[in-house]
């Protein structure tokens, strides 16, 4: 006996969904303005001529706002591909700005694996009309495939968390990466320099956007996604979507990372898509339900609201958009066994449908962390989008994790040496507390703090040692693009072109004063993929379309500079080695502050901190180490204990592998004083053995 589903289709999940025991296909569209939806079906050898078309009959394939049915796999003909048209309503009113257009092939926004035919072409869905035959494609069978996985569950590291941000093709695609030829800049690629991550000491890597992006938009990072389910096809070293190899290669990636210990969190990307406002193109959301699926403005010549940057604002006040967020980031929890999110411009979860901030309780924030399998892997967001900062408690996410900016800009304005910036130097290192308090409403961890110095978008570290301003002519806008304020000093001379040593040895000085003050820093530490071997990107803080060797990192530069390479190793090592430097709470009465002498100073021209961190309640050794952002030598008063207890492990004035004592070949001081020369930090140990 036929069920109701078996004749008419379910209208969950959404999506495609292969029912084994019918060997029959279940499709469900959300369209909440739609008037007419129709399947159609292709063949591998003709992309233009459907198979079969399917109109949907809304008395039989229509629950609520759901259209949906269930064909048999005998009776598509052999297809491997499907799209949908979908025809509606003009244009109303300013929420009910509608973009139907029946003669349109739209990608299913479930898509699990998206098929991009010889004849692609962007162009034909910016105009109306027909655009058979140049429209991207869902793959049909993407949901009968499983992987069958070797390694454990998801990974969560606590304390030895260091988290370093890599794009999948600019991270081997060089050809100095080492890695295979073939494998170069894909998924499959990652994969053979895990060795070198875990020499390093990374716990995390966080993955720039590997969702679906449209190949035509000219656009290397990929923060324009077309599609919120599948990997970008061109990160695949075996690109048979039909096979599905795109999603086995992500997964043995994946796996791979696993059994060497290493996290996988992804940057995800749910605030606009690649459809851009009203010039860009027709692919999907537009067609299927504009106004369900975007911020909708009042402006007539500007319909669409532009919270971030790229055209359109996805509508996360909108339940079935919430809803499409929910079912993408289980699915690379449950299927792809990722163990996090960064998420990219996250204030645009705060926006009501009307464009404005919702302070009290935005819902999508509540739905992931009261989903059982989201709520436990890590999550963290961008707190601020082009109109809204949210950075600490700001953010309705309270137990979400954030990418502290603060941290960012004020470590970089003592380092280069700004006047009255010691006693933000101190807020940072403690771990942020000004904005995550630990107070009895709020009790935040410092770990929720990111604290970076650089990430993609901006200068590299080197970058912001050896430019004064940014060179982003290359990009194509007139140099206008990219933050105008880095907070960089050359060091003496503007960028690389007959750079005395004397200026190449004070940047390197700086770069180990960035990495010690990160790593010394409580909270979580995140590196940009290539700073430990110095990358430059020849000044370009925003090579957001430079799939070529600006943007591609440089291998050549980890044997040009292992010392550097050697410095952030053993720094990483030191924290792992230290948990009194990152811990679960703020380190209050373990922490002491001075100055050169007994008291800080915190007078307008001070470039000096000294910071002595006890480490016996953590089992540890203690920790002093005076930092002298300034361009004179100074001697400091050790302030803490008597001659002869404490060891220096670094002093960034030096030369390696003097910079960095080994451990068991601290150097002992002789002297209750030392002196710090300009632009640079020592770190001193002392056991707590026996009390």
């Amino acid at each position: 006996m036929k069920t109701w589903k078996s004749t008419e289709g379910a209208p969950l999940p959404l999506g495609v969904t292969w029912i084994e025991q019918e060997q029959a296909y279940n499709f469900a569209l959300y369209s909440k303005h739609a008037e007419s939806v129709t399947l159609l079906f292709y063949g591998r050898d003709d992309i233009v001529n459907p198979l079969l078309n399917q109109p949907l009959d809304y008395l039989k394939n229509k629950s609520g706002r759901i259209w949906h049915c269930r064909i048999l796999k005998s009776a598509l003909k052999g297809a491997e591909y499907y799209a949908y048209r979908v025809g509606g309503p003009p244009p109303q009113s300013r929420f009910k700005w509608h973009c139907f257009d029946p003669e349109k092939l739209l990608l299913d926004p479930y898509a699990k694996s998206v098929f991009f035919p010889p004849s692609f072409d962007r162009r034909a869905a910016m105009r109306p009309g027909s655009n058979a035959g140049k429209a991207s494609l869902a793959v049909l069978n993407a949901s009968e495939h499983r992987f069958e996985w070797n390694s454990g569950g998801h990974l969560r590291h606590e304390a030895d968390t260091v988290i370093y941000e890599l794009h999948v093709r600019g991270f081997t695609m060089h050809p100095s990466s080492g890695v295979s030829p073939g494998k170069r800049g894909t998924y499959a690629g990652l994969v053979e320099k895990i060795p070198y991550l875990m020499e390093l000491g990374i716990t995390v890597v966080e993955l720039m956007p590997v969702f679906q992006f449209d190949p035509q938009e000219n656009n290397y990072w990929g923060y324009m996604p077309l599609n919120f389910f599948a990997p970008h096809h061109a990160y695949a070293v075996r690109k048979d979507q039909f096979l599905c190899e795109p999603h086995y290669e992500f997964q043995e990636m994946v796996n791979a990372f696993h059994q060497a210990g290493i996290e996988v969190i992804l940057d995800v990307v749910f605030n606009h898509t690649c459809e851009g406002n009203q010039q860009g193109p027709n692919y999907s959301f537009k067609g299927i339900d504009n106004s369900t699926y975007y911020l909708i403005s009042d402006r007539p010549t500007d319909r669409y609201e532009n919270f971030s940057g790229a055209g359109n604002t996805l509508n996360c006040a909108n339940r079935h958009v919430r809803g499409m967020v929910l079912n993408s980031l289980r699915y690379w929890v449950k299927e792809m066994r990722v163990d996090g999110f960064r998420f990219d411009l996250a204030s645009v979860f705060s926006r009501n449908s009307e464009g404005s901030i919702n302070l009290s309780d935005p819902q999508l924030f509540a739905d992931i962390v009261s989903d059982p399998d989201l709520a436990r892997v890590r999550l963290i967001a961008e707190p601020w989008d082009i109109s809204a900062y949210q950075l600490g408690s700001h953010l309705p996410g309270i137990s979400w994790s954030q990418w502290n900016g603060q941290f960012r800009d004020d470590m970089r304005r003592f380092v280069r040496g700004d006047n009255g910036m010691v006693g933000s130097l101190m807020s940072r290192l403690y771990g942020s507390d000004d904005l995550f308090p630990d107070d009895l409403a709020n009790s935040y961890h410092p770990y929720q703090s990111i604290n970076y110095i650089t990430s993609h978008d901006g200068f590299t570290l080197y970058d912001l040692t050896s430019f004064s301003s940014k060179r982003n002519e290359a990009n194509g806008q007139n140099c206008t693009d990219g933050a105008d304020e880095n907070y960089s000093w050359n060091c003496g001379c503007e960028g690389d072109e007959d750079l005395p040593s004397d200026i190449l040895r004070l940047r390197k000085q700086q770069i180990k004063n960035f990495c010690c003050l990160l790593l010394l820093s409580n909270g979580t530490p995140m590196l940009r993929g290539g700073d430990e071997f110095m990358q430059t990107q020849g000044g370009n803080n925003n090579p957001y379309n430079q799939d070529n060797e600006t943007s591609w990192l440089d291998w050549n530069r980890l044997g040009n500079n292992q010392d550097i390479f050697r410095f952030f190793k053993m720094m990483i090592a030191f924290r792992k080695a230290h948990p009194s430097l990152s811990r679960s709470r703020f380190w209050r009465e373990d922490v002491q502050w001075f100055g050169t002498g007994q008291s800080v100073d915190l007078s307008e021209n001070s470039h000096s901190l000294a910071v002595s961190l006890r480490g016996q309640s953590q089992l540890d050794d203690d920790i002093y180490f005076m930092v002298n952002a300034g361009s004179q030598a100074l001697i400091f008063t050790i302030q803490e204990g008597k001659e002869g207890d404490w060891k220096r492990v670094i002093d960034t004035s030096l030369e390696s592998p003097n910079d960095f004592r080994e451990p068991g070949d601290e150097v002992d001081l002789r002297s209750a004083s030392y002196e710090v020369n300009p632009h640079s930090m020592a770190v001193l140990i002392r056991s707590t053995q026996g009390g």
